[in-house]
């Protein structure tokens, strides 16, 4: 034995804590943002200030747009509940169930309360993928295989295509589409960053409204599973209830967001450029394009007589 375990013979599987794809995407728009911060410094007077607060929230819009796309909380639900932990078992644990749903797949996570239970360390977080090219069925007969405590087994199988509860489908198509708007809203992103920096502030603006628009979109789409009866969850003596989660609402935000600040871009515009354009930093441009040219003096030394 080596700390307790048997060191040449599988180990039995950790709960994940973070997602490897969320973090990848977070220190590549990290990494940005501390480059973009590191040319303020040259930025003189209040344009440094304005520079900073359009790159952090340019940043923040389009990390947020990524990073959505693999989180597993649009919907989530717990519940406390003393159910069975085993197959063919009578022994009754005391535990906290969770559902997560992703626009990928569901995530059923099982923890003890205590984690230290029947001489065994109860923590699961089991991913069941849905997404177009994964195969959730064969995910839940590995599952299966694999001897997965029940209630995890329990609340995966309501979400398998030959469950009577029939939301596969309905959230398999409405994660699909929803992905494919937060896409088009990433390059409408990108579109609106580059023609802000052209510049050309109106044409921004109203990418800036069409990338609030296609994220609205994205959660419409995904809204449409609750036009679908959802089975009920019911474990022991209690009902797990699923409600909209922290990605939902993060998305709701950022998405008036972008839609308020093309609105305020579109309407400045059109009432106040000469404020618009400070934000920007653009009137010495302006400046420069009204002065009037210089008067010039020729030595007349220099210059010969048929000029």
């Amino acid at each position: 034995l080596f700390d307790g375990v048997y060191p040449f013979y599988p180990q039995q599987r950790k709960a994940a804590v973070f997602d490897i794809s969320t973090i990848i995407v977070t220190v590549v728009f990290l990494t940005l943002a501390c480059s973009f911060l590191l040319i303020t410094p040259g930025i003189r007077g209040r344009a440094r200030l304005y520079w900073t607060l359009r790159i952090l929230l340019s940043l923040f819009v389009g990390v947020v747009i990524v990073v959505v796309q693999f989180t597993g909380d649009w919907e989530s639900g717990w519940v406390q509940a003393n159910t069975s932990y085993k197959s063919f078992s009578p022994v009754q644990v005391s535990a906290d169930i969770g559902l997560h749903i992703g626009l990928a797949g569901v995530n059923v996570t099982l923890r003890g309360n205590p984690v230290e239970q029947i001489n065994e360390t109860i923590n699961y977080n089991e991913h069941f993928p849905w997404s177009f090219g994964a195969d959730y069925d064969h995910s839940y007969n590995q599952g299966l295989q694999k001897g997965l405590p029940s209630p995890i087994l329990y609340v995966a199988e309501k979400f398998s295509s030959q469950s009577p509860c029939g939301v596969h489908r309905q959230y398999r198509i409405a994660g699909h589409y929803a992905s494919a708007m937060l896409w088009v809203a990433f390059c409408t992103w990108i579109i609106s960053n580059i023609l802000l920096s052209m510049p050309a502030l109106v044409y921004g603006g109203y990418m800036l409204l069409a990338t609030g628009a296609f994220m609205i979109f994205s959660l419409l789409s995904f809204s449409t599973v609750r036009n679908s009866p959802m089975c009920l969850i019911q474990i022991g003596n209690s009902t797990l209830h699923v409600a909209y989660g922290g990605s939902f609402w993060l998305m709701l935000a950022v998405g008036l967001l972008c839609l308020v600040a093309g609105i305020t871009i579109v309407a400045m515009h059109h009432l106040n450029l000469d404020m618009l354009k400070t934000f920007f930093d653009l009137r010495e441009d302006k400046a420069e394009e009204h002065q009037e040219p210089l008067e010039v003096f020729i030595n007349p030394h220099f210059v010969s007589k048929d000029l």
